[in-house]
Order: structure tokens, then sequence, then C-alpha cells
């Protein structure tokens, strides 16, 4: 059970203890998707290069305006991710759950991607990173539940 209130006891700078307070807390979010964008930096003369430098700060605000746009903020988030150890294949993101990984990503794709795969359940194979065995070959999963995303 869950409770709406959390009750915890402050500690004065001293360490002694204090009076009790309490805040309301929200419910957990109900994800159905939660995607993570890498935005680690790198320096500029590093091999590898980095994704913010390739434009993953770009990929990140503009995944969060569509979803916001569509009214799918509360059942996919879109987070910032420290490397991804991609780096060499640019702007990396990775879709859960189904731990689809996506390399070479633009802002000028997310529209695409939050079309076919976030909404629709489509893997986006143009921007596939090789080397995932753990799909199985799956190209396609299950389509996102409107009517939750509507709540």
């Amino acid at each position: 059970m869950r409770y709406p209130t959390a009750c915890f006891k402050l500690r004065r700078a001293t360490g002694s203890p204090g009076r009790w307070g309490c805040y309301s807390t929200r419910w957990m979010p109900s994800l159905q998707r939660h995607v993570f964008v890498c935005i680690n930096e790198r320096a500029p003369d590093n091999p590898k290069g980095c994704c913010k430098l390739r434009g993953g700060v770009d990929v990140r605000d503009r995944l969060k305006a569509e979803l916001s746009a569509r009214g799918l903020s509360k059942v996919i988030r879109a987070n910032n991710a420290g490397c991804l150890d991609q780096c060499e294949l640019g702007v990396t993101v990775v879709v859960y759950p189904e731990q689809v990984w996506y390399g070479r990503v633009t802002a000028d794709d997310i529209p695409e991607i939050v079309e076919k795969h976030l909404i629709g359940g489509e893997v986006v194979t143009r921007l596939l990173l090789p080397d995932q065995p753990h799909l199985g070959g799956r190209t396609s999963f299950p389509a996102l539940e409107i009517g939750a995303a509507r709540r």
C-alpha cells in the first residue's frame, strides 16, 4: 500500500533530533516507455567524439517537445543519459522496456522515432545500432496504449 503522505524526523545541524515533518508525495508514474538520450561531453579533441557536441541536447529537447505536443509526457518519459559507450556512433538513444538502441540520431529523426516506435511499436531500422542480439531480430513491439496517454 502506498501512502500519499510521507513523514520523517528532521535533524538539526548538530545531529540532535529535531521536529517531525511531513510532505505530500505524488503517485509514481506508470510509464509505457522510457527513452534515454546521451548528452555526455568529452574533450573536443577526443577521437571518440561525444554526443553533446553532435547534438545530443537538441535531440533530447526535440524529443521532450514532441512528446509534450502530442500529450504523451505522462506515459513516455525522456531523460538525459550520461555516456552510453557508443560515442563513435553519434548521438545515442535507448528506448525501454524494449532496450532498442539507436545511433546517429538527429533532431530531425525525432518525429519518426516518436510516431513509428514510441507510438506504433515499430523499430526505426535505419537508425538501429548493430549487434543487438537481445532483440532476437524483432522489429515490432506492442503499440502505445493511447487511452492511457490521455488520462
